[in-house]
């Protein structure tokens, strides 16, 4: 059954021109079982028609205090106990404000003021609004009173800017509120994982790579991230957005990424190695351009250091699961993984042409010390949530033998 399965939250969406997205947002909430009540501020409704709405969520949108027939019965005081979650989507710069104030002048401030159930923001304004300490002030002090905020993201802004400040996308906001529903099965946990390729430079414009595009390793930490955990990623060359609430280092070379997980894993509690790290690198780099001549070249490869076995050795309490990525008898390869390493889970897949690489799914095979579990073929933001969730179980498992 869903997390959100017979839920009731009540969606607040106010006038940013995210709130367009509000219309996904509560399909998308409905589709996993949720029953949603729109709330809409008179600035939303500039953006996106209540009807719109109400056709989405089969409710009836509430738009003002001073609906009569909505209030004879003291209708607000009715909604805010009838949420078990109070979700603002799109939250403006002025909401977050007023939120922090304490203000009670429209519909929807009321409602946040007036329900004991938890509240959610996910703000959405220009980067410069997202950046100034007044906003960041507001957002600090709805923390403190246990908000959730859920955001912003990165990437292009309605004025064609681009930076933080982007509402997240609904899906991305229906996973934070599954975690939320689902108790944040790695709340207070620290979380190092490591994602996409590394580069070994030939010389100053050739390197040795590989295929991977970090999409596995970013969903895991975005993944670990709602569901509680306080999540640093090390990532390798890739065109991919931070996940929200996640701290990012960016390395190019196995060695870098070595020395970047080497610095932090004491401080974490899982460690999920999800990058695709060279193997080997040349000898040594050239200086200059290496130039075409018509003789044949050999290229001298040295080993790289295994990121993986060394930090699960070093750290005997760190929770360690790495990936196996393999073109035939992946199992059998990853039982080997796991036993060769010492570590406390491997996830295997199949990698080749038109699996894993450059594609939006994935098929995963989970093993570890006793057990087994194979995750069929679904979204990699599908399979990390689920991945994450199996982390935590094996985590609490192993801290109670």
């Amino acid at each position: 059954m869903s997390a959100l399965q017979n839920r009731r939250i009540l969606l607040g969406v106010t006038g940013g021109i995210a709130a367009y997205k509000a219309a996904d947002l509560t399909r998308r909430l409905v589709e996993a079982g949720a029953e949603v009540q729109v709330v809409m501020t008179d600035g939303a409704q500039r953006f996106i028609t209540p009807l719109t709405l109400q056709a989405v969520s089969g409710r009836a949108v509430r738009t003002s205090l001073w609906d009569e027939s909505a209030e004879l019965g003291m209708g607000h005081i009715e909604l805010a106990r009838w949420a078990d979650l109070v979700l603002v989507a799109p939250a403006t710069a002025d909401l977050i404000a007023r939120l922090a104030q304490g203000r009670a002048d429209d519909l929807l401030t009321t409602l946040c003021l007036a329900t004991e159930a938890p509240l959610m923001v996910a703000p959405a304004m220009n980067r410069v609004m997202w950046a100034h300490p007044a906003t960041r002030a507001n957002c600090d002090t709805l923390r403190e009173r246990g908000v959730t905020i859920a955001g912003p993201g990165e990437g292009e802004l309605a004025e064609r800017e681009s930076g933080p400040g982007r509402m997240l996308e609904p899906l991305d906001i229906r996973e934070r509120v599954i975690a939320h529903f689902a108790g944040g099965a790695l709340s207070g946990r620290r979380v190092l994982v490591t994602a996409g390729p590394t580069r070994e430079p030939l010389d100053p414009v050739r390197y040795l790579s590989n295929r991977s595009s970090g999409r596995m390793g970013f969903a895991v930490a975005a993944a670990a991230a709602a569901a509680g955990a306080e999540v640093t990623l090390v990532t390798g060359p890739v065109a991919l957005a931070t996940p929200p609430g996640v701290a990012r280092v960016d390395v190019e070379t196995a060695q870098q990424m070595f020395d970047a997980v080497a610095e932090r894993a004491a401080d974490a509690d899982i460690l999920i190695a999800a990058a695709a790290v060279a193997d080997y690198r040349p000898e040594t780099a050239a200086a200059g351009k290496i130039k075409k001549t018509d003789a044949a070249m050999t290229l001298d490869l040295a080993r790289t250091r295994d990121i993986l076995a060394e930090t699960a050795a070093a750290h005997p309490d760190l929770f360690a699961v790495g990936f196996a990525a393999e073109t035939d008898d992946m199992e059998t390869y990853a039982r080997g993984k796991l036993r060769d390493k010492g570590l406390d889970m491997v996830v295997g897949n199949e990698v080749g042409p038109d699996k894993a690489f450059d594609r939006e799914d994935n098929t995963l095979y989970v093993c570890w010390p006793g057990g087994e579990a194979r995750f069929a073929t679904a979204s990699k933001t599908a399979l990390a949530r689920d991945l994450v969730t199996l982390v935590a179980e094996r985590l609490e498992d192993s801290t109670q033998t």
